[in-house]
């Protein structure tokens, strides 16, 4: 049964069809944050986008797709995340066990450039095919080539919304536009947040952001208006009012791999800041399976005390 919770966070949406809203509702009430509005996921799209021995070697078993479906499911995940290949991998193996997030676009390393231009690598046919609940789609703000990702975005959110599916969309400032340090500036983590939300998503994942302001007019506003950017809660707390006041489900990623307490003291902030949860790969996969299950049981922890 969807609890209070759900419904009021389903409420948010009321544009969207009966469709949409129960692939919305499969997320938010399954796995062990199930009915808590709160939501931990994997996602696993480290080897397009960086290689595999990048990505798994650390962890060989994780070389194999079933081995994410298998962690998902053991550590009681919301959802798993990933490209066409991984998901294709597992889905007939593991149907009805975890809802599924097909990744429509991706960007590989093997190619540097400043402005990142990620190819779309997988379709809305291919995310009801698999049985998916949702599509994930990355932009990056501050590219010269982000008008083409957000034209595609649209286009792509007009159709899983049409067909019932819900829309994650990965939202990271990165380009020419903005410095390295810019790229998790709060003012522009949070306006990276905003334009996922304009642009229709249900979830926006963004990465936890620090206390540089980034624009000199988003300096004097943060200054006149005394916004509090002093500690990580603060700054996420900044950042789910920048998505609709709150309206909308905001939740962070886990970044560079770290030791168990640093994953864990990030978390207890971006929770302390009213976060609805956390995306972690590398995080999680790069570590041996009973590990992983450990951590990602104790995140899930910290999100369900923060009710």
């Amino acid at each position: 049964m969807t609890t209070k919770r759900v419904k009021e966070i389903l409420s948010w949406y009321s544009n969207d069809n009966a469709g949409t809203l129960s692939n919305l509702a499969r997320m938010l009430n399954h796995g062990r944050l199930g009915g808590t509005g709160k939501m931990v996921i994997l996602p696993v799209d480290q080897g397009f986008e960086h290689g595999p021995a990048r990505s798994f070697a650390p962890n060989p078993p994780a070389y194999d797709p079933r081995y994410h479906f298998e962690l998902a499911i053991a550590a009681g995940c919301n959802a798993y995340a990933a490209p066409l290949g991984f998901l294709e991998a597992g889905a007939a193996e593991f149907a009805g066990d975890v809802p599924l997030i097909l990744k429509l676009n991706n960007s590989d390393s093997l190619y540097s450039d400043a402005d990142p231009a990620p190819a779309v690598t997988g379709s809305v046919r291919d995310a009801l095919r698999l049985g998916a609940a949702a599509i994930g789609y990355t932009i990056y703000p501050a590219s010269a080539h982000r008008n083409t990702m957000y034209e595609d975005l649209r286009e792509l959110t007009e159709e899983a919304k049409a067909h019932g599916l819900a829309v994650v969309v990965w939202s990271y400032p990165r380009g020419s536009g903005i410095s390295k340090d810019g790229e998790t500036a709060i003012d522009v983590v949070a306006y990276a947040a905003q334009l996922a939300a304009q642009m229709g998503a249900h979830v926006v994942k963004v990465k936890p952001p620090t206390d540089h302001i980034e624009q000199d007019a988003a300096r004097k506003v943060y200054e006149q208006h005394g916004i509090a950017i002093g500690t990580l809660a603060q700054r996420i707390a900044h950042v789910l009012e920048s998505c609709f006041s709150g309206r909308r489900i905001v939740i962070f990623s886990g970044g560079p791999a770290k030791d168990r307490e640093g994953v864990l003291q990030e978390i207890r902030g971006i929770a302390d800041g009213g976060a609805f949860g956390s995306i972690m790969g590398r995080n999680s996969f790069q570590r041996s399976k009973t590990d992983a299950i450990d951590l990602l049981h104790e995140v899930m922890d910290i999100y369900a005390a923060s009710v």
